[in-house]
């Protein structure tokens, strides 16, 4: 079965999308930013990414409230989970130190989903791509356990740059919405992928294999169509570039 995804459809100012935010420790961009929050169906701070929350909204905190923060807080600044817990904001403690306060926040985000009955397309995380380079790994490696977690595609944002994890099959990835960057790439982290095959790029792959120290497939564009296909046999990071 071919999976069609829009993956820039959460940034558009208008359309029947229903997806959930999940702030992260890393810069806020404040375009993405109140676009997404204001579309959210449930919104969520993974520990320190309440700190950016509450930095960005300088001023009107009291109107830009999420609706749990989780995490072990070794992140949070003292005075901002103070005013969170003063505002009623749901605060959980997770001391699981074997995974992320990204994955286990999506854990929550997930339970939560399920016991309000919701219609979820996406899950949105909004941060995660900057800063130190492990952390950056880290949330790439939150992708291969969302697979487990909830039946809903998850994209990490921030700034100019998505990524999304393919499963293995047949995907069909508008790239028509106008917020496209000039570049995306195709990167086969955790284990090689022995045949992949796209159209819809510059540089097209035809049952190629993509492993580390052969063949990498970055900085590649698109072709006119609007539309890529690719078909992979194992997983495949999906990256691409958003219009500043």
């Amino acid at each position: 079965m071919e999976r069609a995804f829009t993956p820039l459809e959460c940034l558009l100012p208008a359309g029947n999308l229903k997806f959930c935010l999940l702030i992260l420790n890393q810069p806020l961009n404040k375009g993405h930013f109140h676009c997404l929050w204001s579309r959210a169906a449930l919104r969520a701070c993974a520990d320190g990414g309440a700190n950016h929350l509450y930095d960005i909204t300088e001023g009107s905190q009291e109107s830009f409230l999420p609706d749990y923060i989780s995490g072990d807080f070794d992140s949070i600044q003292p005075e901002v989970k103070d005013y969170y817990k003063v505002k009623g904001c749901e605060l959980i403690e997770t001391m699981d130190q074997d995974l992320t306060d990204f994955t286990k926040c999506l854990q929550i985000l997930q339970k939560k989903i399920e016991k309000k009955g919701l219609q979820v397309d996406v899950i949105v995380a909004l941060g995660g791509l900057g800063g130190r380079f492990d952390q950056t790994m880290a949330s790439v490696e939150t992708l291969f356990h969302a697979t487990n977690i909830t039946p809903s595609p998850v994209i990490v944002i921030q700034e100019c740059s998505l990524i999304y994890l393919l499963q293995p099959g047949k995907h069909k990835l508008r790239v028509d919405t106008g917020l496209e960057g000039p570049w995306c790439g195709l990167i086969p982290i955790g284990s090689p992928c022995e045949s992949v095959t796209t159209t819809g790029l510059r540089w097209n792959l035809t049952n190629q294999v993509l492993k580390f120290g052969t063949l990498v497939s970055t900085s590649n564009t698109y072709d006119d169509s609007g539309i890529v296909t690719i078909e992979t046999d194992k997983p495949l990071l999906w990256t691409m570039a958003i219009k500043s």
